[in-house]
């Protein structure tokens, strides 16, 4: 599913621009399902999404023989007619091999099909590989007690497990079947793709390990969820870890983009219009998940539950009646509290119910006097 942070306020099109925005958008949005060359070599194609953040933007590179294919949008009849459609207008030209920045549906959704339908190869690092693997084989199983353990632990109420346990396992529902071998990208190798090397860029925090593609002969910069220009991503702590500190990499991550790519790059995100101004925009995010730890210190003055700071850190209000939004926001807010926990400045108890409380290490604690 696509996870764009909650702490956007304006969706990711919104136009015109604030005049603050430092970032520059030379080019429109393409329509659906069609391919609108962009730079020598590079296509940019727009598929539709069924969710609230309702499209998916994937690119095409000329390649030996063909195309190759960044992202292939999520699984479903309207994403395979879409290429079928965008292919056979160009031609049909040859599908060379199927690039996914990582393993979320709206990313790989339709690699398998892509890869099977054109006798082509998967790339992608082996984090996001088998983690895809991992979570496509809950499909149809019951939901484990340690996620409804961890869920109350954040201060879930009883009918929010319940959802959870109807909602467990969707997440292969909107994913062709993967290969079952694929090519492994590796953080800082160089590929050649037609006739321009390409950088492989991996970034943590968002995902396990997010390759952004950087070519220096283009100034190109293939970002996918790991810089957007309006919104920020999603970063969260899961059931299957739940001590995992995502935040650290996500900050790390910023740095390390920001200190390998050159700023007057064109970027090219998943989500929102290509745009010029990284530094500007790596740094903005940095800077407002700094205020958002910021706003949470201070509420965490007194204990509080994993879902009494959504206030602090989103900008927009979370309701039991969207479960995927409170299921993201209490996995940023998790990754957030993680993040001050491991630098010593917030500290967890836990009630007579199992619940977890968390404050600054200079509050009193006393968990069980600070039920709501």
């Amino acid at each position: 599913m696509p996870s764009p942070s909650l702490s956007a306020s304006a969706p990711a099109d919104a136009a015109p621009a604030p005049p603050r925005d430092p970032l520059h958008y030379p080019f429109e949005a393409p329509a659906p399902a069609t391919a609108v060359e962009i730079a020598p070599g590079v296509r940019w194609v727009r598929m539709p999404l069924p969710f609230a953040l309702d499209h998916i933007n994937l690119w095409t590179l000329d390649d030996d023989g063909g195309w190759a294919i960044v992202d292939t949008g999520v699984c479903s009849p309207e994403t395979t007619a879409g290429w079928t459609r965008i292919l056979a207008e160009a031609g049909n030209p040859a599908v060379s091999r199927v690039f996914v920045t990582h393993m979320h549906p709206d990313h790989v959704g339709t690699a398998g099909w892509l890869t099977r339908r054109h006798g082509c190869r998967l790339w992608m690092t082996r984090g996001e590989y088998l983690q895809c693997r991992v979570l496509v084989s809950d499909t149809g199983r019951e939901a484990p007690a340690e996620g409804e353990a961890f869920y109350r632990r954040a201060g879930w109420d009883t009918a929010a497990i319940e959802t959870y346990r109807a909602r467990f396992g969707n997440f292969g529902k909107h994913i062709h079947s993967l290969p079952s071998s694929f090519r492994r990208l590796v953080d800082g190798e160089e590929i050649r793709i037609g006739r321009h090397p390409w950088r492989v860029i991996v970034g943590r925090g968002h995902s396990p390990e997010h390759a952004c593609l950087y070519s220096p002969d283009q100034r190109i910069l293939v970002s996918g969820d790991q810089v957007l220009p309006r919104i920020s991503s999603n970063v969260s702590v899961y059931p299957m870890e739940p001590d995992d500190d995502p935040m650290s990499d996500w900050f790390e991550s910023i740095a390390r983009i920001r200190a390998q790519v050159p700023d007057d790059v064109l970027v090219l995100p998943a989500h929102g219009l290509a745009f010029r101004g990284l530094h500007a925009r790596l740094d903005r995010l940095r800077q407002g998940q700094d205020q958002a730890l910021q706003r949470l210190r201070e509420r965490l003055r007194q204990p509080q539950r994993a879902v009494d700071v959504f206030g602090a850190l989103f900008a927009r209000a979370i309701t039991p009646d969207k479960p995927q939004l409170l299921s993201m926001a209490t996995g940023e807010s998790l990754a957030c509290l993680n993040y001050l926990r491991g630098r010593g400045e917030a500290v967890c108890d836990t009630d007579a119910d199992g619940v977890n409380w968390w404050r600054t290490p200079a509050s009193v604690g006393a968990a069980d006097n600070h039920r709501p």
